[in-house]
């Protein structure tokens, strides 16, 4: 299943699609897969894993924490293809959120076929514009991976139309300026992007902006097609680090309320 299936059987039900996010290797390798499982069967339709990353610039300290210690345990891209391929398994279109250097490292086209090869769908590269990105571009449409490049409220409508025409997927509006995190509000600004993008594209449009519950996943969702969670979920199991099966019972019951949130929106 591709995202954009995902996000027409979504549309067809009237609702948004809800995206999340976990690191690989986070609390570690199969702990990791195991709570990613956890957000398929709670309503997740789309899953995010990380690629840790030793430089994460833009994200807040809760993912930061989480990847750093994925790091600390020696998680490496293998290990993140190995969880890609065991979460595509259950039917959940799977895609790889990762910082440019990591992809450029292990090789763009052995990536890009590595990740075809699990079972992957695409990549959200968050430090990476279509105008420096010919090799992933490339890679990607060899092996019919989703290309998903962000918008922000400070995309000028030129960026906001060069940006859309090279994703195929969906388009990842990031509507928070400055790094990543849960937040008591959302943002008055994610809106306004939003409509601005859609004027640039048909694509489907994901909001990354900080939700933390139902009530914000709802609201988001009343103008999103997608909402997109990662740093609520990650402080779950954060919260839990001495209990696992606490941990589980916890991302499963934040998961099914977010699910329940996408519902309610439209």
């Amino acid at each position: 299943m591709t995202t954009a299936s995902a996000f027409a059987t979504s549309r067809a039900e009237g609702r948004a699609t809800l995206v999340g996010y976990l690191p690989a290797g986070f609390p570690d390798v199969e702990g990791g897969i195991d709570a990613l499982k956890v957000l398929v069967d709670n309503g997740c339709d789309v899953i995010e894993v990380g690629l840790p990353y030793s430089d994460p610039v833009m994200d807040g300290p809760t993912i930061q924490a989480a990847a750093q210690q994925a790091l600390e345990l020696g998680v490496r891209t293998t290990d993140v293809l190995r969880t890609v391929e065991a979460v595509a398994a259950t039917g959940t279109p799977t895609v790889i959120m990762t910082y440019w250097n990591p992809v450029e490292r292990y090789g763009v086209e052995r990536f890009a076929a590595d990740l075809a090869g699990a079972g992957g769908a695409g990549l959200i590269t968050p430090d990476l514009t279509p105008d420096f990105a010919p090799e992933w571009i490339a890679a990607a449409d060899a092996h019919g991976l989703d290309k998903v490049f962000l918008v922000a409220p400070s995309s000028t409508p030129e960026r906001i139309e060069m940006t859309t025409a090279a994703c195929r997927g969906f388009v990842y509006a990031t509507a928070v300026m400055g790094v990543t995190g849960a937040r008591a509000t959302t943002s008055d600004l994610a809106g306004p992007l939003v409509a601005r993008t859609r004027a640039a594209t048909d694509l489907p449009i994901g909001v990354g902006i900080g939700v933390a519950d139902g009530a914000q996943a709802a609201e988001v969702a009343s103008y999103a097609d997608g909402v997109i969670v990662g740093s609520a979920l990650v402080r779950t199991l954060l919260d839990h680090a001495g209990d696992r099966t606490a941990g589980l019972r916890a991302l499963a019951a934040l998961a099914a309320d977010l699910a329940d949130g996408v519902r309610r929106g439209r």
